[in-house]
């Protein structure tokens, strides 16, 4: 590769930014050989941006390998993988015991970042929104319809936004809604796909980001890193012990400390406790298969994988995007789930 194609190259990759198209998928790889091994996988839209830089900088120094993942949102993901069209599959919510039965090659499950779900808005009248926990399920009910319920100076319409395809992200929202409110759970309740009581939908972190920042009096939840990068304000957010919590990766840290994965690596969190704990914080998971018919394919991805979950590899790019970089014991869990893929 030339120095201009990398300039190319690079110069794509920052343009991207959270665009939600994995840049991997997408740029040439003008070096990459015809034997070069490819890796093809699809799912959620909330690690993209994380994938998307881990597999770009791992073509740099594996250029035999080249990894293509589309974000196109756990639910698709999860269908896509149980129906073995992808290598690997990824989701915000880990898989069932009827799903993973449903995979004849076996699955094997891992959780490789983790992150916060935040609330993100746009009206310039508001600077420091803080929601409480009945408040957050008003407005997502409907019920709360005007800023100047929550506080604003002046009165505007709330345009909640929300996901319109199979989201993993909105299964752990929907769960802390549930979790929290009674009336939620038995209105709404939580999954992938719910049946929301208004607002525009928008397809995966990136559309829902992208609607936030064109709309004026817009509020919807979107994964930390979408916020940051794109500069979006978010609220503080009201915890199971009453403190209101501004989103930030300490925060979501002091939220992960408090769960212990156990032996098949399914950890939810629906309402922390601790009185700095961020409530809505989530790992998200690729989707392996146990067993794979190229052992030199397996053997790739195993490489890749092992990579991505290092502290000197993909887990030191984590902050820089909005991640929470996985706990030293989690990698090393996670490492030895790696090493059962054949």
């Amino acid at each position: 590769m030339t120095d201009f194609q990398i300039r190319r190259r690079d110069f794509l990759y920052g343009l991207a930014g959270l665009s939600g198209s994995v840049i991997a998928s997408q740029l040439p790889f003008e070096s990459a050989s015809a034997q070069a091994m490819r890796l093809n996988g699809a799912g959620a839209s909330f690690p993209a941006p994380l994938y998307q830089r881990w597999f770009v900088e791992y073509n740099r120094i594996n250029r035999n390998v080249q990894v293509n993942y589309q974000s196109v949102g756990s639910g698709a993901g999860v269908k896509q993988f149980m129906g073995g069209t992808v290598d690997f599959g990824a989701s915000d919510v880990a898989m069932k015991d009827d799903e993973i039965s449903k995979v004849s090659r076996g699955v094997v499950l891992l959780p490789v970042t983790a992150g916060s779900i935040v609330i993100a808005y746009n009206n310039k009248d508001v600077s420091n929104l803080k929601l409480s926990r009945q408040q957050l399920v008003d407005v997502f009910l409907g019920k709360i319809k005007d800023w100047k319920q929550l506080g604003a100076s002046k009165s505007k319409p709330i345009k909640v936004i929300h996901r319109s395809d199979g989201s993993g992200t909105t299964a752990v929202f929907t769960s802390h809604l549930s979790a929290i409110n009674s009336e939620w759970k038995s209105k709404v309740g939580e999954g992938k796909t719910v049946q929301w009581p208004g607002g525009i939908g928008a397809k995966g972190n990136e559309g829902v980001t992208a609607t936030i920042m064109q709309t004026d009096g817009a509020i919807g939840y979107v994964e930390y890193g979408f916020a940051k990068n794109n500069n979006l304000k978010t609220a503080q957010l009201q915890n199971k012990a009453g403190k209101y919590v501004t989103p930030t990766l300490e925060n979501a840290s002091k939220t992960l400390s408090q769960v212990t994965l156990p032996a098949n690596l399914r950890a939810f969190i629906p309402d922390p406790t601790g009185d700095s704990s961020y409530p809505i914080v989530t790992y998200t998971w690729i989707l392996a298969y146990k067993k794979y018919s190229d052992a030199k394919k397996a053997e790739a991805l195993k490489n890749v994988l092992k990579w991505c979950v290092s502290k000197t590899g993909g887990q030191q790019y984590s902050s820089q995007l909005g991640y929470v970089p996985l706990p030293d014991n989690v990698i090393q869990k996670v490492t030895q789930a790696i090493n059962t893929i054949a």
